[in-house]
């Protein structure tokens, strides 16, 4: 019979987590793992199977956790859609430009493994159809209200303003400074309220 786990396993998950958004997943080693969860390796092979399926529990916590942040971020009364959708702006602006320049784990796990990995592509895409659903439902919020010009379908709208602020992070972490970040970020809510 085998002995019940003596660790909660989303802490564990949220400890390699981090330790995959500070270095990647190719350059985070097993060895990396064991250090940042305080399990060793039979441990994570035991509960979690292999690096690569930790990884993917990771990614799929973090995408989960982002698309309902961001949701209850965009979601509330029409007149005040713009203003959210400005709010959201204004902080990835914010967040791309921190110290860290860790940038963020969905975007980075795009550039390094979905050209690849068919398993983390299929996540970076289902979870940027979300996040730019519930953008498009505040564009919709806000073209009701009158803020933003109506003939525009809210999807085509939400998209570009996802690639927009997606390229805001990638710029981030690339070391381009804040005012820049929040320009850009301002000029893609502009561009909403234009047509």
């Amino acid at each position: 019979m085998a002995r019940p786990r003596e660790f909660d396993e989303t802490v564990v998950v949220a400890a390699a987590r981090e330790r995959f958004h500070e270095t990647g997943y190719a350059a985070t080693s097993l060895d990396d793992l064991t250090k940042a969860t305080g399990l060793g390796k039979g441990s994570l092979y035991g509960a979690f199977g292999d690096k690569r399926h930790l990884f993917q529990r990771a990614l799929d916590d973090y995408c989960a956790a982002a698309t309902e942040a961001i949701a209850q971020a965009l979601r509330g009364p029409d007149d005040g859609a713009l203003a959210r959708l400005q709010a959201y702006a204004t902080g990835v602006a914010n967040d791309s430009s921190a110290r860290d320049r860790r940038g963020c784990l969905l975007a980075n796990t795009t550039v390094e493994l979905a050209g690849r990995d068919a398993e983390a592509a299929a996540v970076a895409l289902s979870t940027y159809e979300a996040l730019e659903a519930e953008i498009a439902a505040c564009v919709a919020q806000a073209q009701r209200h009158g803020d933003v010009p109506g003939q525009s379908d809210p999807h085509d709208l939400a998209a570009v303003f996802t690639a927009t602020m997606r390229g805001v992070e990638v710029l981030g972490k690339a070391g381009t400074a804040r005012r820049k970040l929040r320009t850009i970020a301002d000029a893609a809510v502009h561009a909403l309220t234009v047509g």
